[in-house]
Order: structure tokens, then C-alpha cells, then sequence
């Protein structure tokens, strides 16, 4: 299976598996051993406990999918969901893997130190038109976190005012679905995590990334990766305008690179007729090629 340009996919929280460990001790046991040193425990068994454990956990296994599939495939851009960002640069080599990692695992025990600081959660709303989703956010005090894709958003506030969100968008025929997140991601309720996040970006080494990645921010490609990054802890993730972005510079296939393939299914449902390949698919595919199997 051939395509013109392949755009790479990282995925952010969520994307969890029960394998998760499996993959990342098969692929970088290197990386697997200091993700433990510096966590100070396995955040793999705890993944679901935390954001401190998912980050690093779901990190790891991302770069461990993108170091088995690169083999395979050849993406012109790459793009990744919240987290997902830092998976994506250090394939695009801006960043190199120790780095990432160490990123990865200081904005998890900050967002979770912001979430304990302050209260608050998040809230799926599926179905909803556009007009809909901005007139919750019009008549309760919540902010847009995620738009992922058609009729499918999430809401970051404090409880109290997402359960009055979530009464009203039943009220209008809508799906309205509390997360299992302990905290409002991607909303000011993480702003005490910005500035030491930024201190830790502003010492790392970048280079030049390889492969260009775009800002699920901006939907556009990385110019200031430490202050983008830095932001999007507050700011929404434009999954959806990335998506068209990504299209928009050409690519018309797409792999996700992540454990549990989430950003596979949300190619899908913002772009119902994309290409979208499976890194076992393409592994057997090269394995034929190589053996002079037609």
C-alpha cells in the first residue's frame, strides 16, 4: 500500500493499553529502565492513576511504535495530541529521546500538582453542532479543551459548573460524558504549571526538527517549540484544524504511531475518506518485498 505523503500521528492521554509496558521493554529497554529511575517507580501498573504516570508511560510507548514502524513508512509531517507534541519532535529528532523523556515525565507531575492544587475535571460532548458547543460555553463557566473532531469536544472547568453544562447539553438532545480525569487540562485551572515547565523547555537542546511538525495549537508548523509547548498546557488542542492542516500541506494518508490507536479513529471521523495505514499491515508488507514475495 502506497501513498503520496503520510502524515505520522502521536497520541496524548488515554491511549493506554495493557501492553503498554510490553512494547516499550521489546523495543528501547534503555529508555524503559531510566522512565522507571525517574519516576522512582513503574507508572506502567499505575497508567490509570495519574497523569504524573500516564505521560511518561504513553511517551515511551509512542516512541517505541514510532522506532518500529519508521522501518516501514516514510512521513513527510507528523503531528501528536497534547503529550503527544513531545512524541513527535523527538521523531522529528528536535529533541533526542532522554530529553523527551525527561520532559515528558516533569509536565506530568506538574499538571497533576495543578490538578491537586485546584479542583476540576473535564467533559466529553458528543453530537453537539458547533453552535451548540459555543452556547455552552457562552452560558457556563467552562472553556474549550479538545476539539477532536466533528461533534466530538471536550470541556475543561470546575465540577460544579461542568454538571450544569452537561444538564443542559442533555436538555438539547446531546451526549454529554464526564472523564475519568483528575484534573481541567488544557484550561487556566493548569497555569501554576507554565512557567516551570518553560524554564525546563528553555534548557534543553533543540535542533532543527527532520520531519516537520505541526502545533496542535496552532495547526501550524512548530516555530518556538518551547513556548508552544509551554502554552498548550493552557490552551485548547486543535485536533480538528490540525487534521485539515496536515491535508492541507498535502498528506492523504495517515499512520498513528500510538498504543490503542485513538488518533487513528479520529482520522476517520474528520476525514471520512482518508487513507489510514496499520503498522502491522506495513511491517508484513516489507517483510513480503524483502523476501521477494508478490
Amino acid at each position: 500500500m502506497s501513498a503520496s505523503a503520510i502524515a505520522g500521528l502521536f497520541p496524548g492521554q488515554g491511549s493506554q493499553t495493557a501492553k503498554l509496558r510490553d512494547r516499550v521493554e521489546h523495543v528501547i529497554p534503555e529508555l524503559l529502565q531510566r522512565c522507571l529511575a525517574l519516576v522512582g517507580e513503574d507508572p506502567f501498573s499505575k497508567v490509570e492513576e495519574s497523569t504524573r504516570f500516564a505521560q511518561p508511560a504513553i511517551f515511551c510507548a509512542s516512541l517505541a511504535g514510532w522506532i518500529e514502524g519508521r522501518a516501514h513508512v516514510r512521513p513527510t509531517a507528523l503531528a501528536g495530541h497534547s503529550l503527544g507534541e513531545l512524541s513527535a519532535l523527538v521523531a522529528a529528532e528536535a529533541l533526542d529521546p532522554e530529553t523527551g523523556l525527561e520532559l515528558a515525565v516533569r509536565r506530568g507531575e506538574l499538571m497533576a500538582a495543578a490538578a491537586a492544587e485546584r479542583a476540576g475535571g473535564m467533559l466529553a460532548v458528543l453530537g453537539a453542532s458547533d453552535q451548540q458547543v459555543q452556547e455552552l460555553l457562552d452560558e457556563h463557566d467552562v472553556v474549550l479543551a479538545n476539539d477532536n473532531a466533528p461533534g466530538q469536544i471536550v470541556l475543561a472547568g470546575e465540577l460544579e459548573d461542568l454538571r450544569a453544562a452537561s444538564d443542559r447539553a442533555r436538555e438539547r438532545g446531546v451526549r454529554a460524558i464526564s472523564l475519568g480525569v483528575a484534573g481541567a487540562f488544557h484550561s487556566p485551572a493548569m497555569s501554576s504549571a507554565v512557567e516551570p515547565f518553560r524554564a525546563m523547555l528553555d534548557r534543553a537542546t533543540w535542533r532543527r526538527p527532520a520531519i516537520t511538525v505541526l502545533s496542535d495549537v496552532s495547526a501550524r508548523p512548530f516555530v518556538d517549540p518551547p513556548a508552544e509547548l509551554a502554552a498548550a498546557i493552557v490552551e485548547p488542542v486543535r485536533w480538528r484544524a490540525t487534521m485539515l492542516a496536515l491535508v492541507g500541506a498535502g498528506a492523504d494518508a495517515f499512520v498513528d504511531f500510538g498504543p490503542g490507536q485513538v488518533l487513528a479513529r479520529l482520522v476517520r471521523r474528520n476525514l471520512p475518506g482518508a487513507q489510514v495505514l496499520d503498522l502491522t499491515d506495513l511491517a508484513r508488507a516489507s517483510s513480503r518485498e524483502r523476501s521477494g514475495v508478490a
